[in-house]
């Protein structure tokens, strides 16, 4: 397996697969989903809510609200040696408190230690009028989305396979009257080449195909070959979120070995 022009910035991460399989890329983009851990609010205490939405509705506001994540500092609760109770290894805690009219934000939340101060900080959670308040405080934790959907960091992983396009050299003509029939976004042809300008409307070039019936033009798709391409919620950096995934991947290899080991 292979890997190149990797390419992560902020939240945003791409880069290729070679010489790998549809099954690879599947359980990279599955762990991804489900597996990856970041903190999430779990735990809410709201000692005064005037405000015009519910305690139940600010509650899910504020679970939906990334919290920056380092995952060498802090640890799953169930598995700290505070046994559940809640210590800063396991628990980031913050605060809210405004009594004054407009809008709340996540910025509004502060955090016990200033290292844990929310990175989004104009996602609205409520609206406040004339003397309404609300006070509350939050606990965040470490999770995993497979257990609920406000631990899941990274939004829509993809892959797609490696294309090639090939045209019929003795049918040149008819692809040049292919090509003006086409929106002009979608293909180009270069040097008896057929190139797609955006990978990503691959089906949509397969649609004029079919309803052209040009059966000159050939797109094939290369099973050992993919871009794959994913973006977070902001908890997690792009480098960190495919690092911890490949962790979580191997780690789980590891353990198949060894359970193979041990069979008689």
């Amino acid at each position: 397996m292979k890997v190149k022009n990797i390419n992560l910035k902020g939240n945003k991460g791409e880069f290729q697969l070679q010489e790998s399989n549809l099954y690879f890329a599947n359980t990279l983009r599955r762990v991804m989903l489900s597996e990856l851990p970041k903190l999430a609010i779990d735990n809410v205490i709201i000692y005064d809510n005037t405000s015009p939405l519910f305690d139940e509705i600010i509650s899910h506001r504020l679970g939906l609200i990334p919290i920056p994540t380092d995952l060498q500092l802090v640890t799953y609760r169930e598995e700290c040696k505070c046994k559940g109770k809640g210590c800063p290894n396991c628990t980031v805690r913050y605060t809210l408190s405004k009594e004054e009219k407009g809008v709340i934000y996540s910025g509004d939340l502060q955090p016990e230690e200033k290292s844990w101060a929310i990175k989004e900080t104009k996602i609205p959670i409520v609206e406040l009028y004339n003397d309404q308040r609300i006070i509350l405080e939050v606990e965040a934790v470490l999770g995993q989305a497979k257990n609920h959907a406000k631990w899941q960091s990274v939004i829509a992983p993809t892959y797609t396979m490696d294309i090639t396009i090939t045209i019929d050299p003795k049918k040149l003509d008819d692809v040049k009257e292919f090509v003006k029939k086409v929106p002009q976004d979608l293909v180009e042809l270069k040097t008896n080449k057929l190139i797609l300008k955006d990978t990503s409307k691959l089906t949509v070039l397969e649609s004029y195909i079919d309803q052209y019936k040009a059966n000159y033009i050939t797109v094939q798709r290369d099973p050992t070959a993919f871009t794959f391409s994913f973006e977070t919620d902001g908890s997690l950096d792009a480098k960190t979120a495919l690092i911890e995934s490949v962790k979580i991947i191997s780690n789980k290899y590891e353990e198949f070995g060894k359970q193979l080991k041990n069979l008689k």
